[in-house]
C-alpha cells in the first residue's frame, strides 16, 4: 500500500475512515462512524494476527 506506513491511522474530517496495516502488509479500511470504532477496537498497533511461522517466512 502506497502512503499508509504500518500501523492504525484515523481521519475524521468528512466522512471517517481508518486505515490498518500490519507489518506483513495485511490492510484493512474502514469507512464510517462505526466501522472506525470497531476497527479501532480491535486492532492491537504492534501486535499482529498474521504474524505466524509461515508469515514470518514469506516477510
Amino acid at each position: 500500500m502506497t502512503g499508509i506506513h504500518p500501523g492504525l491511522q484515523i481521519r475524521t474530517t468528512g466522512v471517517p475512515v481508518a486505515d490498518w496495516l500490519c507489518a506483513y502488509g495485511h490492510h484493512e479500511r474502514a469507512r464510517g462512524r462505526a466501522a472506525v470504532i470497531e476497527l479501532q477496537a480491535r486492532v492491537r498497533v504492534g501486535v499482529c494476527p498474521h504474524a505466524t511461522t509461515e508469515g514470518k517466512a514469506a516477510a
